[in-house]
């Protein structure tokens, strides 16, 4: 591949971010078209059920897709969706060759795509920026293949691993472009998941107030349904798109939840709390593909023990409050040899905090 074809799937890969958060449970893709050494046509999937990244492209192009190149971040589909084939309008634009990403792991597509093209005498090359192009697409990537939503736990601690102060104050532990990067992060992501208690102590909105983008669907973890009335999650301008999920199956008091447009999604029960395997299917069947975890200890302290969490963000503001509440609430562990393992990936800074990111060990992705 040359240094031209690097940087125009880079191209493809930055307006395949356009769509994160938008698509479930469709991919974001992004797709460029080039001519002679001149990009003619660009594109990205915007949202589920709507034309798909190629399309957008050949749009833009019109007669000069013929005899181009094109770069797409994933393979192109071969199926009928809700939407015509890429193949096929690849095909009867007349492209030369196409570039992808990678190959879809949907079993639909999954090569038959790279296949239909060769078979029209379209050059196919696959594999240019793969992990770049498969760490656009993680959670559907993970959705698809095992039938469970990828994880993303955040949170915000003071350099001697405290959440909040010991009287449980805790706003604002880190500074304002922290909770951009937050914020940005629940752009990107289907849903934002937190516990009851941290509903009750904090009383989040859970939106993207402070970046453009979409508000994410809230879960709120909530075993008895002890959920106020009164908080922003169920009266905000978007209160529609909350989902408690449960084990509390009286219907008088979902009714007061239902009430508020809030929808109620009960789960099994396992050791007195929401067995989270199941909620986590459940969500994965509506669509759901990614998950920003914010919170609170206990639901975070189950999450990371129970093996389901993928990756960690780990926002460490300049300040030290002694005694205080930890990110996680596990118990049994007595000994370091007992401790949960993290392996780091990379250390960066936001404003005045130091931003850590980890992927526990042992948490194999399916990329």
């Amino acid at each position: 591949m040359s240094t031209s074809d690097i940087a125009y799937m880079k191209r493809a890969i930055s307006l395949a971010r356009k769509g994160l958060g938008r698509t479930a449970p469709n991919p974001a893709v992004g797709c460029v078209i080039v001519c002679d050494g001149v990009i003619v046509g660009e594109g990205w999937h915007k949202k589920a059920g709507t034309p798909h990244a190629e399309v957008h492209a050949l749009a833009m192009a019109g007669a000069a897709a013929k005899g181009a190149d094109v770069y797409v971040t994933l393979e192109p589909c071969c199926h009928h969706g809700k939407t015509p084939p890429c193949c096929d309008a690849l095909i009867a634009a007349g492209v030369r060759r196409v570039v992808a990403g990678m190959v879809d792991p949907f079993l639909q597509v999954a090569g038959k795509g790279l296949q239909t093209l060769r078979q029209a005498g379209v050059r196919v090359e696959v594999g240019l920026l793969e992990q770049q192009c498969k760490e656009l697409n993680k959670g559907f990537i993970k959705s698809v293949t095992t039938g469970m939503p990828y994880l993303l736990y955040k949170t915000a601690m003071t350099m001697d691993g405290n959440i909040a102060t010991v009287t449980g104050h805790s706003r604002w532990v880190t500074g304002e472009e922290s909770r951009r990067l937050v914020h940005r992060l629940r752009a990107h992501c289907d849903a934002v998941m937190v516990g009851v208690d941290t509903v009750i102590a904090d009383n989040p909105q859970l939106t993207v107030r402070h970046v453009r983008g979409r508000d994410p669907l809230r879960v709120i973890v909530d075993t008895r349904l002890r959920t106020p009335e009164s908080v922003n999650v169920l009266n905000g301008t978007d209160a529609g798109r909350t989902v408690i999920a449960t084990c509390e199956t009286n219907p008088d008091i979902h009714q007061r939840y239902l009430s508020q447009g809030a929808d109620i999604l009960v789960c099994r029960e396992y050791d007195g709390r929401v067995e989270m395997t199941d909620l986590l299917r459940k969500l994965a069947v509506r669509g759901v593909q990614s998950i920003l975890v914010e919170g609170g200890s206990r639901l975070a302290g189950d999450l990371l023990q129970r093996n389901l969490i993928d990756e960690c963000i780990f926002f460490y503001a300049p300040k030290v409050v002694g005694n205080g509440f930890a990110p996680f609430a596990i118990q049994g562990i007595s000994t370091m040899d007992e401790a949960i393992q993290l392996e780091v990936q990379r250390v960066g800074m936001s404003g005045p905090d130091v931003v850590v990111y980890a992927r526990p060990v042992g948490v194999c992705l399916p990329v």
